[in-house]
């Protein structure tokens, strides 16, 4: 079966390293496209809980398939997010085609597209980084029993559940940070001369129009690889999101508009990745 063509993949949230983490499936969607250009937006690898009991091989074949693509000439660029920010000691390290960035501007089709994680502006991880550890590694747990309990339900014949998710959904408080993310990506975006900007860091898969005052702002985000099991992906001009286990790739509708509220004073710590 021919690989599909992609010109543009953006993963995020991977997490390598962790429980959570479905190598086995992103596997699967890597060996089923052909990507021009590969972007690794943040926690691809899973530092925060990285250890040497666990790293199984669907984990290291992933690293492989990484390689396998720079080895074809296809350029791999990795940018840091939260969980592996140890690595943005080295940004800027370029090998080959190879690029280790805390951010990413490529213009397409005459737009400036702006990539990175999207951390930065979450103030948990910024400045109660004990907190985010804890937040961290609960979810995770989380993601364990949820695993045990839908096992338990697909042998019942039931249909699988996720906890995250449904949580996610009851909490207004969520839901409102979720919206308020996008609105404080997109300001900032707008700010700096950008068209759409890319992020991942939510675990929320989306394509949206967020408008300010007059104008208006592409927001994209990739999603995860623990839950979601998302990417997004650029062919033909075209923006869209794939969702693992469906048949085509599921395309959010473009019509959703939001009204950005005014964001607080960018500080210093922005511009390493504006």
């Amino acid at each position: 079966m021919p690989k599909r063509e992609v010109d543009i993949v953006v993963i995020s949230d991977v997490h390598l390293g962790t429980y959570g983490c479905k190598a086995n499936e992103l596997l699967t969607y890597l060996n089923n496209i052909n990507p021009k250009k590969v972007i690794l937006n943040g926690d691809f690898i899973d530092i925060w809980q990285f250890s040497k009991w666990y790293f199984p091989k669907s984990h290291l074949k992933v690293i492989r398939c990484i390689l396998k693509y720079l080895t074809d000439d296809i350029p791999v660029y990795y940018l840091t997010g939260n969980h592996d920010d140890m690595l943005r000691a080295f940004a800027d390290f370029n090998l080959g085609n190879f690029h280790l960035l805390n951010k990413l501007i490529l213009k397409i089709e005459g737009e400036q597209v702006w990539f990175f994680h999207g951390d930065f502006l979450d103030t948990i991880t910024r400045h109660s980084k004990w907190l985010a550890k804890l937040g961290t590694v609960s979810y995770h747990t989380l993601i364990i029993i949820n695993w045990i309990f839908n096992w338990i339900l697909s042998k019942l014949g039931r249909q699988k559940i996720s906890f995250s998710q449904r949580i996610k959904a009851s909490v207004k408080g969520a839901t409102n940070n979720a919206s308020k993310f996008e609105q404080n990506m997109a300001k900032i975006a707008m700010e700096k001369g950008y068209s759409v900007v890319v992020c991942g860091h939510s675990h929320q898969a989306v394509i949206k129009e967020i408008k300010i005052h007059s104008s208006s702002i592409t927001y994209l985000n990739s999603g995860d690889w623990v839950e979601s099991l998302t990417a997004l992906e650029y062919y033909n001009n075209n923006w869209s999101i794939y969702k693992h286990n469906t048949l085509d790739n599921l395309q959010i509708s473009q019509n959703e508009v939001l009204v950005c509220k005014e964001l607080d004073t960018e500080d210093e710590y922005f511009k390493k990745f504006t």
